[in-house]
């Protein structure tokens, strides 16, 4: 639905405030194909569907996301601090490697943007996986126990009480 949104958004076409006062379904339904821009004097106003607007908004608020996380995590890999108080404070529990894997996880999927309309939830589980993995890795008892020795202990049968 919202796929090629971000490459088609200025290949828009142009109608007179005149035309959309003529011919209004002929306009909306151009807007249904693709952005329609209404021109009015030296003023431009873009009519399109309610959908792509939300895709734009998300795509521009979680942009800012993204780059924000890449900053830090650029950042940690030359050597400056980031405090655990920022958001993104937490990759600073990964070492070079693993920052540069985080690094080139996010950039891929931000690369299908604008092919795929389940791209920034594909980005959201990547920040959130890597994020889960740095409360794991920043929390001892959780290293405690994966570096605990395994005590297996064998399995007994199953067996029924009788009541009574």
């Amino acid at each position: 639905m919202y796929e090629g949104t971000l490459s088609n958004i200025f290949s828009d076409e142009l109608i007179t405030a005149t035309e959309l006062n003529r011919q209004p379904g002929r306009v909306l339904d151009k807007a249904l194909e693709h952005p329609v821009t209404i021109t009015r004097n030296d003023q431009f106003f873009a009519l399109l569907r309610r959908e792509e607007v939300t895709f734009l908004v998300k795509t521009a608020t979680q942009s800012k996301t993204v780059f924000e996380v890449l900053t830090v995590a650029f950042s940690l890999l030359l050597g400056k601090e980031i405090g655990f108080e920022h958001p993104y404070g937490w990759l600073r529990v990964f070492d070079s490697e693993d920052l540069q894997d985080f690094i080139k996880e996010v950039s891929e999927a931000f690369r299908l943007i604008d092919s795929s309309s389940t791209t920034w939830n594909m980005i959201d589980a990547i920040i959130h996986e890597w994020h889960e993995s740095a409360i794991a890795i920043a929390s001892p008892e959780l290293a405690a126990a994966f570096s605990d020795e395994i005590d297996e202990v064998p399995l007994t049968q199953p067996y029924a009480q009788s009541g009574g």
